[in-house]
Order: C-alpha cells, then sequence, then structure tokens
C-alpha cells in the first residue's frame, strides 16, 4: 500500500510569460485519497491537465502507475479516469445504456460488459433507477452515474476534479462515503476541492498550492498546526458585561476580537484550560455576566488563508476550466 502510484517532481508549466507551474513536487501513495487545495488560478486544473496526459508540461517529471506522462501517455490513460466538475453523462440514455457505452468504448469483453454495468449499478445505489432515462436522474444521481462511469475499467488512479460541485450536502456527503471505499479497496485518488471540508474528512494527506508551488503538505491536523494555535471564545449576557470583561488580567485578551452582535471577546491563547478558569473566576469576582465560553481550533479555512492570502469563498466551485483535449490553454488557464 506504499507504492509511489502518483510521482511529480519539478513540474514546470507556463502560458507565454505567465509561469501556472514553477517546480510542483508530490507524491501520492497507492490507496491513497489525496487533495490539492488552492485558490482560484493556483495551478490545479493544471497539475491534473497535465497528469492525465492532456497538456504537456514544460518540464520536471510526473510517472501514473510507473508510467511517464510525455513518454507513455498511452499506458497512463490505461491506469486512470478522470471525473471532472460536471456530470458528462448523455441524458437521453438510461443510467445502464449509459455504462454500458462506455464499457464497449473501453473494449471490455461482450460477456463482461452487462456484469460490470449491474455491479456498478448495485454500488452506487442506482438499480433501481437503471432503466430511467438520466434525464430525470437528480444531481446528486448524475455525479454518482459519472462517478460508475469512471470506474467502467477499473483504474489504478482515479483523478476528481472538484467532483462535489454544486450538490446539496446530503449528496455531498453519500459521494463522500462512494470515495473511501473505492480507496479502502487499493484505489488511489487524487482530489482536487475548494471545499475545505471535504478535503478534511475525506483526504489521508493535503497539499496546498499556492503561486504554481507547494506551499505546504500533510495530513489535516499537521497543516492545522502550522496556524495560530488555540483561540479562547467567550460570550456575555449584556453589553455591560462585555465592556466590562475588557479589563480582566488575562494573558491574550488584549489582542482580542470582539463580536459585538454575539456579545463575545476572541483572543489567543497557549493554555486554553487555565485562561477558562481565569476567565471565570475574575468574571465572577467583578460580576461580568459571562453566557458561555469555549476553545476555537484552527480550521482548514485558517491554513488556507495563511498560506495564500486568500479564502476559499462558502460553497465556491474553483472556477477551473474545463478539462481540455489539447495544448492550447483555455481563458481561464492563460490568466493564471
Amino acid at each position: 500500500m506504499n507504492d509511489p502510484m502518483i510521482a511529480v517532481q519539478g513540474l514546470r508549466k507556463s502560458y507565454g510569460r505567465t509561469a501556472v507551474l514553477r517546480g510542483v513536487d508530490l507524491t501520492v501513495r497507492r490507496g491513497e485519497i489525496f487533495a490539492l487545495l488552492g485558490p482560484n488560478g493556483a495551478g490545479k486544473t493544471t497539475t491534473v491537465n497535465i497528469l492525465t496526459t492532456l497538456v504537456r508540461p514544460d518540464g520536471g517529471t510526473a510517472t501514473i502507475a510507473g508510467a511517464d506522462v510525455v513518454r507513455h501517455p498511452a499506458d497512463v490513460r490505461r491506469s486512470i479516469a478522470l471525473t471532472g466538475q460536471y456530470a458528462s453523462v448523455d441524458e437521453f440514455q438510461t443510467g445502464e445504456e449509459n455504462l454500458v457505452m462506455m464499457a464497449d468504448l473501453a473494449h471490455l469483453p461482450k460477456r463482461t460488459v452487462r456484469r460490470r454495468a449491474h455491479q456498478l449499478l448495485e454500488r452506487f445505489d442506482l438499480t433501481d433507477a437503471a432503466r430511467r432515462r438520466v434525464g430525470t436522474y437528480s444531481g446528486g444521481m448524475r455525479r454518482r452515474l459519472d462517478l460508475a462511469i469512471s470506474l467502467v475499467a477499473d483504474p489504478q488512479v482515479l483523478v476528481l476534479d472538484e467532483p462535489t460541485t454544486g450538490l446539496d450536502p446530503a449528496s455531498r456527503s453519500q459521494l463522500w462515503e462512494v470515495v473511501r471505499g473505492l480507496a479502502a479497496d487499493g484505489t488511489t485518488i487524487l482530489l482536487t476541492t475548494q471545499y475545505l471540508e471535504e478535503a478534511d474528512r475525506l483526504a489521508d494527506t493535503i497539499a496546498v498550492l499556492a503561486d504554481g508551488r507547494i506551499a505546504a503538505r500533510g495530513t489535516a491536523a499537521e497543516l492545522k498546526a502550522l496556524v495560530a494555535g488555540d483561540q479562547v471564545r467567550v460570550a456575555f449576557d449584556d453589553a455591560a458585561s462585555l465592556t466590562a470583561a475588557r479589563g480582566l488580567a488575562v494573558a491574550g485578551l488584549d489582542a482580542a476580537e470582539t463580536d459585538d452582535k454575539a456579545l463575545a471577546l476572541t483572543f489567543p491563547s497557549a493554555e486554553p484550560v487555565r485562561t477558562i478558569r481565569q476567565v471565570l473566576e475574575q468574571a465572577e469576582s467583578r460580576g461580568v455576566a459571562v453566557a458561555a465560553v469555549s476553545v476555537v481550533k484552527p480550521t482548514l479555512d485558517d491554513v488556507f488563508l495563511a498560506l495564500t492570502g486568500a479564502h476559499a469563498a462558502p460553497g465556491a466551485t474553483g472556477g477551473s476550466a474545463p478539462t481540455g483535449t489539447t495544448d492550447r490553454p483555455t481563458p481561464e488557464e492563460a490568466l493564471r
């Protein structure tokens, strides 16, 4: 399970005078879920396009399952599947017909085509809808079918380029369970996303891409440890207590952020338990009415902001260009 399925060293790509990738290094192990994060224009889609043999790099090397993406692209394509931001399914065919068509295109033996289609329909909970036109499917069902289509040829590496774009929370959670199951079965997964919760909950390893380079990598916990530590948040019963609390002799309180609407103070603390005790003791002695206290842990949002200087907007889809089939950059890529 420790075999490197994706190995990238010094990957570079420019469009005209615009450098998109400036020396990217990353390694993804067999059966690992690896998330690549980054703000719009960081080079995520360009990286995906290179790894899937759709764009040639200007420098560096990249291999998939041991095959070089430039020298042996046909071997790479036999090892991978790519699922983009939007479901690539034929709405005028049924779910079963979509899978059978893709199995035929993948040159699966005729005797196994329908068996494979039925296996995937069952795996993705689409059996009851197998003979319905895809045009009648919900967004979540289409994404599951799209993912099933990607797995027709049983790829070793699955590249998911912002796969839950536009899905509701329930459908997103359902798709996450499917992805976890694929990794447990040994499929290597490279995931690009701007949903930071998605990376936090799914990925074994996370890399943050900023300005064409990997700014940091590690587990979610390791990345969170890179930013400022814990904070203490204290909410008060009334505005008078909030005002009085600013005079408490508690370390870090002078750097507190004030939320006047929520009647709360939030400030850094190296020892949150001790700090909370001090706040409560002094508040009681001075008649300051405390409504609630809590410890605020760093999040991936904090990591993202610290490393890239950009916020990942809730529900952001990224603005990555649709994957093309030539080396010509899309307008979005040309601006990266």
